[in-house]
């Protein structure tokens, strides 16, 4: 990826961390900001996926071993009743087998036929009931479906795992907070509350979203880390790839794309920890945002999903032994990756989500297959790739 922050050498940097440790001084550090972009398959790629799959179906009804039923007593007339039954059974069974293959292929064609009329809580594509809360890391990816429905205006979260995660803030809950790193329990619950704010007004608000100045997001920020505001304001202003304001807030180009709807789909968790000084809380949050959009040209009605996760770690500290302003957050880690986003469009300061008419205007895709629902692993263990392609959105 190109997106490498401030062109700072790694002595420089430790030296500057280790001076400012010294000094006590906890609001002048530039975290560095770290993006991936995973673009969406073409629709030859999506063909293979699927013509894959039917070739292991069929290799696994091959490998199964043929029942055959033992021979029975070579009696007469009692044999020829009973081969004029097994006959007759054989033709039932014949047409049964063609109405279940028929079934069976429109089934794999259509899965909502029949998945979005089970009853809520059994699973499959259809299901809408809304799952817990995130409270620890998930193990494993969400489950993909073979041939997932596609999004529509109405339903634009159908066929993806999103469709039963929470509706915009209702998916950023705090955990209780408690007296920790020599903050008091009403601290530490202050500076949870002003992480949520921020993650809402940065990720979620509509302002937000269509391009403005997330400004409430900003000022929740400690104007003595003048480094980090320094790369917002200039981000937003003049945005390029070494000032990139995607790497704090998700914006599309109202000229390009409309949010479908009024839902951004959010699954994630917050947690906190006692930082390594005393006076000194760690706020880590972890959260995938889904955003279903449609291009601004008239008629046009296909319906494409982004899907950011982002990873950030914010500072909480006690300004009679840190230097820091009373009631502000410090950004300490900011690392982000956008699943469906054209990445030959970077330094623009948008997402820009690809649609099939973009896909079909372009070579084939390569790179490594990425789904961005996964969020069994931490972002810093994927590193910086413009290549990946995403297997779903």
């Amino acid at each position: 990826m190109s997106d490498k922050g401030p062109s700072v050498s790694d002595e420089e940097w430790a030296a500057f961390v280790e001076a400012a440790r010294k000094d006590g001084v906890g609001s002048d550090a530039v975290p560095e900001p770290r993006r991936r972009r995973l673009r969406r398959p073409d629709r030859q790629e999506r063909h293979e996926r699927q013509d894959r799959f039917r070739r292991q179906e069929r290799q696994e009804r091959q490998d199964r071993p043929e029942r055959r039923e033992p021979e029975g007593w070579r009696t007469w007339p009692a044999r020829q009743e009973t081969n004029r039954r097994g006959r007759a059974r054989r033709q039932v069974k014949g047409v049964v087998g063609i109405t279940l293959a028929a079934g069976l292929l429109l089934l794999a064609l259509r899965p909502d036929l029949i998945t979005d009329r089970l009853p809520e809580g059994l699973g499959g594509p259809g299901d809408r009931t809304p799952l817990a809360a995130e409270t620890a890391r998930p193990t494993q990816a969400p489950p993909e479906e073979a041939f997932p429905d596609r999004p529509t205006l109405k339903e634009p979260f159908k066929g993806s795992p999103a469709l039963r995660w929470a509706d915009g803030a209702a998916g950023i809950e705090l955990p209780r907070a408690k007296a920790v790193g020599g903050l008091s329990q009403e601290r530490v619950a202050q500076g949870l509350d002003m992480a949520r704010r921020f993650l809402v007004t940065a990720n979620l608000d509509p302002a937000t979203l269509r391009g403005q100045r997330p400004t409430e997001a900003i000022e929740l920020l400690d104007p003595r880390q003048k480094d980090v505001h320094g790369i917002v304001d200039r981000a937003l202003s003049r945005p390029d790839e070494k000032h990139n304001p995607l790497w704090l807030f998700s914006r599309f180009d109202p000229a390009e794309v409309r949010l479908v709807g009024d839902v951004v789909k959010t699954r994630g968790r917050t947690t906190f920890v006692a930082g390594e000084r005393p006076g000194e809380v760690l706020i880590h949050a972890d959260y995938t945002f889904v955003y279903p959009l449609v291009k601004t040209r008239p008629g046009f009605d296909e319906v494409a999903r982004t899907v950011v996760r982002r990873q950030m770690t914010f500072a909480l500290y006690d300004p009679s032994r840190i230097l820091a302003t009373p009631g502000r957050l410090n950004v300490l880690r900011m690392e982000e990756s956008a699943g469906n986003d054209d990445c030959t469009r970077d330094g623009t300061g948008f997402l820009h989500p690809e649609f099939s008419e973009d896909l079909a205007a372009k070579p084939p895709r390569t790179g490594p297959e990425v789904d961005p629902y996964d969020r069994s692993k931490d972002l810093a263990e994927a590193g910086e790739d413009c290549h990946g392609v995403v297997t779903r959105t």
